[in-house]
C-alpha cells in the first residue's frame, strides 16, 4: 500500500512508497482505511526533530477512515463503521484515567514505541502512535472511535486533534469567563479552534496575534474581534485592556519566546494557557518574584484538556447546531501525492488546514 516516509529526523520532504505493509493487526486491534487526514503542526514538529519519534515513520495523527477488520475481543467497532483516529487513547485503568484526567493517559504514548509498518528494508513507525499519512493503519481499538454517520471523513479528520485541541483548551482548561478580554498567538487551525471556543464562551474581545496576513483576516471571519501582527499587539493590548493585560492569552506556538510575549500580555491574576507543542529543550524563563507578585495563573492544556470522547461529542454537537465552523478550516486539499505541497501550505503558513485525501 501507498504511505507517506521520513527516512530521517531533520529531513523536510516526505517520500511516497507503495512498498508498506500495516503491521500488528491482532486481538484488540483494528485496521482502518485512511479516507482524509489532517495535516498538523505537530507532525512538523516531529519531523524536524522538536517532538520525539523514532524514525523512519510516517507522519499523520489527524485522520478518519472506515474499519475494515477487527481483531478478537473488539466490541466497540465493527467492520465498515466509519471512525476518527485518537491518538491518546484513555486506558480506563490508571491513575490519571480513574481522576478523570484522561487526556493525561500515557497508554497511547506507549504505542509510539511500537512499529506499526514495515518494509523490506525493515520496520517503520507511525507518528504518536497512529501514522495516518497512509491508505491502511493498524491500531488498538481505543484509538477507534466511531463518528456518526452525517460527518464527513473530512470534518471527522479535524476533530481527531487540531479541533478538540484549540476548542478544549478555551471550554475546558480556560473556562473563559463571559465579558472577558482574549488574545489567541498563533492563529493556525488550533488557534483558531480556540478563537472559536472563545467566542462560544462570550468573550467580549478576542485578538488574534499571527505574522502571516491571510491568517489574521481568517480570525476575523471565525470570531476574533480584531486581528494584529506581533508587532502590533502592544497597542492593541493597550487600546483593548489600558494596558493592564488580557484576561485570558493562549500561545498556540510551542515556543518560548512566544510563551514569554502571552505571559508578558496576561493581566496580573489572568490566565496564561499554553497551547502549542514545544521542544524539551526550549525553556520559558520566569523569575520567583513575578511568578509571586503577578498572581497570574500558567495553565497547560494536553489535547484540549478533558475528556476526548466527550469532546469529540460536544464538537459533533456544535457542528450540527452551526456554532462552530469547521468546513471553513480546511482551506486546501490536496491527495497523497502531493503530501510536500502540503507541507510547504503549513510552512508558509497559507493553510489553515490542508485536509490530504486517500
Amino acid at each position: 500500500m501507498r504511505a507517506a516516509v521520513l527516512h530521517e529526523i531533520g529531513q523536510d520532504k516526505l517520500e511516497i512508497l507503495d512498498d508498506v505493509e500495516a503491521t500488528g493487526f491482532g486481538p484488540g486491534r483494528v485496521r482502518i482505511r485512511v479516507r482524509a487526514t489532517g495535516l498538523c503542526h505537530s507532525d512538523l514538529s516531529a519531523m524536524a526533530g522538536v517532538l520525539p519519534q523514532p524514525a523512519p515513520f510516517v507522519p499523520g495523527h489527524e485522520g478518519a477512515g472506515e474499519i475494515l477488520e477487527v481483531g478478537e475481543g473488539v466490541t466497540n467497532v465493527k467492520p465498515g463503521d466509519r471512525v476518527v483516529v485518537c491518538w491518546l487513547p484513555a486506558c480506563g485503568a490508571c491513575p490519571a484515567c480513574k481522576r478523570g484526567q484522561t487526556e493525561l493517559c500515557l497508554a497511547g504514548f506507549m504505542n509510539a514505541g511500537t512499529p506499526n509498518f514495515k518494509r523490506p528494508g525493515g520496520d517503520v513507525f507511525g507518528f504518536a502512535g497512529t501514522g495516518t499519512f497512509t491508505e491502511e493503519v493498524v491500531v488498538d481499538a481505543g484509538c477507534a472511535v466511531p463518528i456518526p454517520d452525517d460527518v464527513p471523513f473530512d470534518i471527522a479528520a479535524l476533530i481527531g486533534c487540531g479541533v478538540t485541541t484549540g476548542l478544549g483548551a478555551a471550554l475546558n482548561t480556560a473556562d473563559v469567563e463571559a465579558g472577558s478580554s482574549v488574545a489567541v498567538i498563533g492563529c493556525g487551525g488550533v488557534g483558531i479552534s480556540a478563537i472559536q471556543g472563545a467566542r462560544l464562551k462570550g468573550a467580549a474581545e478576542i485578538v488574534a496575534v499571527d505574522p502571516v496576513a491571510s491568517r489574521r483576516e481568517a480570525a476575523l471571519k471565525f470570531g476574533a474581534t480584531r486581528a494584529v501582527s506581533p508587532d502590533e499587539l502592544p497597542d492593541a493590548k493597550q487600546t483593548v485592556t489600558a494596558g493592564e493585560g488580557f484576561d485570558y492569552v493562549f500561545e498556540v506556538v510551542g515556543r518560548s519566546a512566544t510563551a514569554r510575549t502571552a505571559y508578558d500580555n496576561t493581566r496580573r491574576g489572568g490566565t496564561l494557557v499554553v497551547v502549542g507543542a514545544g521542544a524539551m529543550d526550549d525553556y520559558l524563563q520566569l523569575n520567583m518574584f513575578e511568578l509571586f507578585f503577578d498572581e497570574k495563573r500558567i495553565l497547560p492544556s494536553m489535547y484540549g484538556g478533558g475528556d476526548v470522547l466527550r469532546s469529540y461529542e460536544r464538537t459533533v454537537a456544535l457542528w450540527r447546531a452551526g456554532r462552530i465552523d469547521l468546513e471553513g478550516l480546511i482551506t486546501h486539499r490536496v491527495p497523497l501525492s502531493d503530501i510536500n505541497e502540503a507541507l510547504d501550505q503549513m510552512r508558509t503558513g497559507v493553510a489553515l488546514r490542508t485536509c490530504i485525501e486517500i
